[in-house]
């Protein structure tokens, strides 16, 4: 049916055939993000950093590691696609006995889990890398042998000059060079480009950032007694929380990979 408004002609509603479409999904959603998103088929564990030893191998070899605490780190939450649009679980560690208010309280009382000091979060690919709320997570998670990444906060320095954070190398100690031996130079220029370019490194608070490191074995791990030995350096000053988990370089695939059997 057609209405006639002069020269103008409007097609009846009720002649188009009605088709439900689909809703399209963008490409910055989150559940494509969800597919393209790099993750590890099961979460790792929180820790606490004790310090460095000298490690010897039966070889007679001698190299740095870090002693690590594993102190009742166990699982308060679980989330999911449907409720959070992602999966992941919810980790804490060292039971905390006072100053705990009444909302963190309902939250671990329905974990049925002691209030927690610390909490931390780790993504997983899918489901069947959730674990069951309230299990407890010892250091013989890890196996001696294979390799972790260790995510912390890396110690603060205050306010630093370029050659401490950036390792400028300074002005000339002479030749005519006054009270700037250790100041960064020419920054802009007068006329090309006569501005100081975005992203140019100056002086300013150096460390305190979230920092990884990639791929340290695991020398020791003692379930009983909590201890898990790394090799290397791990980011962060003694007696810091830190976060233990697979290697992602070699462990850790997107559901796209998986689909495309990559």
């Amino acid at each position: 049916m057609v209405f006639s408004r002069g020269a103008a002609q409007i097609t009846s509603i009720h002649a188009v055939p009605s088709m439900r479409t689909e809703v399209p999904v963008i490409n910055h959603s989150l559940e494509l993000s969800n597919l393209r998103k790099s993750l590890l088929n099961r979460p790792g564990l929180l820790g606490i950093k004790r310090g460095m030893i000298s490690w010897f191998t039966e070889a007679g070899e001698q190299f740095a590691a870090t002693v690590i605490e594993i102190d009742s780190c166990e699982v308060i939450k679980q989330k999911t696609v449907e409720s959070d649009g992602y999966w992941s679980v919810l980790l804490g560690q060292i039971d905390k006995l006072k100053n705990v208010n009444e909302k963190e309280l309902v939250k671990f009382e329905a974990a049925g889990v002691s209030p927690k000091q610390n909490i931390g979060e780790f993504r997983v690919r899918d489901k069947s890398g959730l674990i069951p709320v309230g299990t407890e997570l010892k250091a013989d998670y890890f196996s001696v042998g294979q390799l972790v990444d260790i995510k912390a906060v890396s110690k603060g320095k205050g306010f630093a000059g370029v050659m401490k954070r950036h390792g400028f190398k300074g002005l000339n100690a002479s030749h005519g060079v006054s009270l700037s031996h250790r100041s960064a130079g020419g920054m802009g220029g007068n006329q090309d480009p006569g501005r100081v370019l975005p992203g140019k490194k100056m002086a300013g608070r150096m460390g305190g950032r979230n920092c990884t490191v990639f791929n340290n074995e695991v020398l020791h791990a003692d379930g009983e007694a909590g201890i898990l030995v790394v090799k290397g350096q791990i980011p962060g000053p003694a007696r810091g929380f830190v976060k233990i988990l697979d290697a992602t370089k070699l462990y850790g695939k997107s559901l796209n990979d998986i689909k495309n059997n990559l």
